[in-house]
């Protein structure tokens, strides 16, 4: 019994080490995750690259292959692109295989204590987040050390060898083992380090770990699978892509390869079981990438037959959001750039509104009202699903400027609703004037003309200068908001010039005063957006 608490006891103190190691990786490496998947091209080679590098950052092949499907589900990533950042994921999962092969257990108190004191005698950002790394390392390290000693009179037992010797003689047993521990625990670097800990003990031969690691590849696709649940048939495909390509490793090396591996990682460490583990759980993802690698349209084309294209499949519409899927949340760092990309694609709505809104003004064109009434209805969904993300975003390990950054986009969404809001009013007063012939004199047309030309420059000058965080665009938009504040005075005082004068009438000045208050207000909403990003300055960008 005091063997099996130490042994949960220890498996949970290397899961939460290896947890807060890559929370620690992740925020070290920021924004540059983002920047490395952007490196990714239809060469699957790259793609490769980018997945072991990605998950070598993160821990986790699991968080890195469904961080892929919920691309695929957003439609920004096709599966020719998903299959090298998946087979990428397998090789950087074996980093932390090779790190827990090593005996340096004695070494874990003092990563804890200087990352402990590295903590609390320092804010720099960097520094914390190195910190949060030697604690991670330090915590994994303790849970090793914990599973080792519960393993140590476990070893002893006959029992215990007995089933050793049946798993090394029946390796589809070893395989289906291998598969429920990973599948159970989600992280197959946990259920190898638990290898590990067998094998330091002396129980657990390189014969009998190789069918249980190969399980555990298997079974690491059980975390792909069931995020799909609830996602487009295309990231299913992903999932499948996952668990076909370490499926046919599985059965490559269990036919063709198990000889060679085992003779090849007995050479390098003749008398260290763990290290053998460890290398062959490397060898085995590099080689099945290597064979794999050129057969991955295959792999897709296998994928698409077990998940075949359906009639519904083609009609049914996609997401209102481009960018955004709940699975993107497993790095944040990414899902916080991704949601940049949405907020944008969002205030292009808010300017095709508005543009087709004040054109219904001017030519009375009832389709160009239609376009603004539909955009935003868009708008209006956009801020919700992009509200939403945020909010679960929030609930994430940010670190302090990801959580400012965040706090700022929910601000950036509201004004740019409420500038399709402005777009929507000027459609109904469209509406208005239509359905009762009213029109604008000359010289009150050529006026609003000049109003709207500055306010819808300055939203769509004010999201510029967001994206490419250009301090000196957003000055250039502040004076013209002081040159439309002067310019709202001078066109009231000549509309009050024509209904003295009698070349107005009452009506078309209310309506004629409504589109300079929303127009304005337009360009007040930019410079609320502008002040988000002023108050960014220093601590974040987009």
């Amino acid at each position: 019994m005091e063997s099996a608490v130490y042994l949960i006891g220890g498996l949970g103190m290397f899961l939460y080490g290896m947890n807060v190691m890559g929370d620690g990786l992740q925020k070290a490496a920021g924004e540059k995750l983002k920047k490395i998947i952007e490196m990714l091209t239809t060469n699957r080679l790259m793609g490769v690259l980018v997945g072991t590098l990605v998950t070598a950052i993160i821990q986790s092949s699991s968080a890195t292959t469904v961080m892929t499907v919920g691309f695929v589900n957003a439609g920004i990533m096709n599966l020719q692109q998903a299959i090298g950042i998946i087979m990428g994921a397998n090789i950087g999962t074996t980093v932390t295989a090779q790190l827990v092969s090593f005996n340096i257990e004695k070494y874990a108190p003092i990563a804890i204590g200087l990352g402990m004191l590295l903590w609390f005698v320092t804010k720099k950002k960097h520094v914390k987040n190195f910190s949060e790394i030697l604690i991670g390392f330090g915590i994994l390290f303790v849970g090793m050390s914990f599973m080792k000693d519960a393993a140590a009179p476990v070893s002893k037992m006959p029992q215990v060898h007995d089933a050793i010797l049946y798993l090394s003689r029946n390796p589809l047993l070893g395989i289906i083992a291998g598969f429920i521990i990973t599948g159970t625990i989600q992280s197959s670097s946990a259920s190898i380090g638990i290898l590990i800990v067998l094998a330091s003990q002396g129980v657990l031969p390189i014969t009998a770990a190789l069918p249980i690691l190969y399980g555990d590849n298997i079974g690491t696709c059980v975390t792909s699978l069931l995020s799909t649940v609830g996602a487009s048939r295309n990231a299913k495909r992903a999932a499948i892509m996952h668990l076909c390509f370490n499926v046919i490793g599985t059965l490559l090396f269990i036919f063709v390869l198990s000889k060679p591996i085992i003779a090849i990682v007995q050479s390098i460490d003749p008398t260290n079981v763990p290290r053998q583990i460890a290398n062959a759980h490397t060898l085995f993802n590099i080689v099945n990438v290597i064979v794999l690698l050129p057969f991955g349209g295959y792999i897709v084309k296998l994928a698409n037959k077990l998940v075949p294209v359906t009639p519904e499949e083609e009609e049914e519409q996609i997401s209102t959001t481009k960018f955004l899927d709940e699975r993107i949340l497993e790095t944040p760092s990414i899902a916080l750039s991704n949601t940049v990309d949405e907020i944008i694609r969002m205030a292009s709505r808010s300017t095709r509104s508005l543009n087709y809104a004040y054109e219904s003004i001017k030519t009375g064109d009832e389709e160009k009202r239609k376009k603004a009434f539909e955009y935003e209805k868009v708008i209006n969904t956009l801020q919700l699903d992009i509200t939403n993300f945020l909010f679960l975003l929030t609930t994430k390990n940010l670190s302090d400027h990801e959580r400012i950054k965040a706090d700022v986009m929910f601000h950036i969404v509201n004004d740019i609703e409420r500038v399709g809001d402005h777009a929507e009013n000027l459609a109904e007063i469209s509406e208005f004037m239509e359905s009762k012939n009213i029109k604008f004199s000359e010289d009150a047309q050529k006026e609003l003309d000049v109003i709207f030309k500055i306010a819808s420059t300055n939203f769509y000058d004010s999201i510029t200068a967001i994206k490419t965080n250009d301090y000196e665009l957003a000055e250039v938009v502040r004076k013209r908001e002081k040159e439309i504040d002067a310019l709202e005075k001078k066109t009231r005082n000549s509309h009050m010039g024509r209904l003295n004068g009698g070349s107005c009438s009452v009506e078309a000045g209310i309506y004629f005063s409504d589109i300079i208050t929303n127009l304005e207000r337009i360009s007040d909403h930019s410079i609320n957006i502008l002040e988000e990003m002023n108050r960014m300055q220093g601590h974040v960008t987009l």
